[in-house]
């Protein structure tokens, strides 16, 4: 997101606009689905996949590999700020379009993005439909019960939008437009039940990192995200426009059960996001939670060790095209390469309560074996 630091005012301003006046997101949205009617009825949006995780687990790198197949279609930043209503955004905006160059962006992991990188911005759709589950403090579960017949026809039509936009027409006579619907919404893991409800055709994929690596990297980045969050009040402001609460002044937890018992702990040292023992307790019950549903529903949740995948290259690739039932074509070995050896450990044990360490390798070793399997 670092180019959002680049904004021009009126690009400021167009972002206030989108966000600051109630209701204006789903006006757009509802006058776009009136205007495109008769080309949406041409549309099938089947079969998505959702890419969630907790953050810094590889979603980013695993939504860049599976973007490079034609039969995706996603968000991308440049449908900022008017995400509900992405085709007419797009031809509103093709007049001003902003080139597609990249720049590192603001978590300074080495990955780069522009206008055109994919991004899923739909946390924006589930706080519009969904506002009592957020919190100062958190944000609830969403269970399979908690549908809203409004909320899943508002979806199944959006999903057709961004197929409608970035999946060129068939060959056969330029009518019927199909694709698959590709989202990297981390959030989406606090609604597993729900998704697999709502979309009984969608495949949802979970990459987990080495809990000790992972929960060190989530503290490395809320530190990241304090100082830019103070320094920057514009991005502090989009990161919450957009649902952004992993990090920094933002962070709200997830409520998985079981989180608030792990963080009580011997001292307060659990409670507080700027110590490592908080990241390493929402591990565990982030992944125990993942792990339940996953076990109850292994077809539809599918696991994946991200080192192992990053080893892997083009065979872990394979295996996740065959499992996700993506036809690769000629585009594998350009996906894969995209891949990169995991970084060496450099998490340091003697940080963290040995007991919790203890916990997040049982934890860990589920989650593996449900990979085998």
């Amino acid at each position: 997101m670092a180019f959002t630091l680049n904004y021009t005012l009126l690009d400021r301003c167009l972002h206030r606009l989108a966000f600051g006046v109630p209701g204006l997101q789903l006006t757009a949205a509802d006058l776009e689905s009136r205007l495109y009617a008769a080309e949406l009825r041409k549309v099938t949006a089947e079969h998505p996949v959702f890419i969630a995780s907790l953050p810094r687990a590889g979603t980013t790198l695993l939504l860049e590999v599976l973007h490079r197949f034609p039969v995706f279609a996603a968000h991308r930043y440049r449908d900022m700020p008017f995400v509900m209503a992405p085709m007419v955004w797009a031809r509103l905006s093709g007049a001003f379009r902003k080139r597609a160059e990249l720049a590192e962006r603001a978590h300074g992991d080495g990955m780069e993005i522009g206008f055109d990188s994919p991004e899923a911005f739909e946390e924006v759709l589930w706080h519009a439909f969904w506002p009592e589950k957020y919190h100062d403090g958190g944000i609830d579960l969403w269970r399979a019960g908690d549908g809203k017949d409004e909320a899943a026809a508002f979806f199944a039509e959006h999903l057709k939008k961004i197929v409608a936009l970035r999946r060129p027409p068939q060959e056969n006579g330029g009518e019927a437009q199909c694709g698959r619907y590709l989202s990297k919404n981390n959030g989406n893991i606090a609604r597993l039940d729900l998704i697999t409800a709502m979309f009984p055709g969608a495949k949802i994929v979970i990459p987990f990192r080495r809990p000790l690596e992972h929960a060190a990297s989530l503290l490395r980045q809320h530190e990241n995200f304090l100082a830019l969050h103070d320094q920057e009040p514009f991005a502090r402001r989009y990161m919450a426009d957009i649902g952004h609460y992993e990090f920094g002044a933002l962070h709200r937890p997830i409520a998985f059960p079981g989180r608030a018992e792990l963080a009580k702990g011997r001292d307060r040292q659990r409670l507080d996001p700027g110590g490592l023992d908080y990241w390493l307790a929402y591990w565990i019950a982030a992944f125990a939670h993942i792990a339940g549903r996953q076990a109850g529903n292994p077809e539809r949740i599918l696991l994946l060790s991200y080192e192992d995948t990053c080893a892997g290259g083009r065979a872990a690739l394979a295996d996740l095209c065959a499992r996700l039932d993506v036809d690769a074509g000629g585009k594998l070995d350009a996906a894969a390469a995209l891949f990169r050896a995991p970084s060496p450990p450099r998490a340091d044990a003697r940080g963290a309560d040995p007991a919790l360490v203890a916990r997040a390798m049982e934890v860990e070793a589920r989650l593996r074996a449900a990979v085998v399997a």
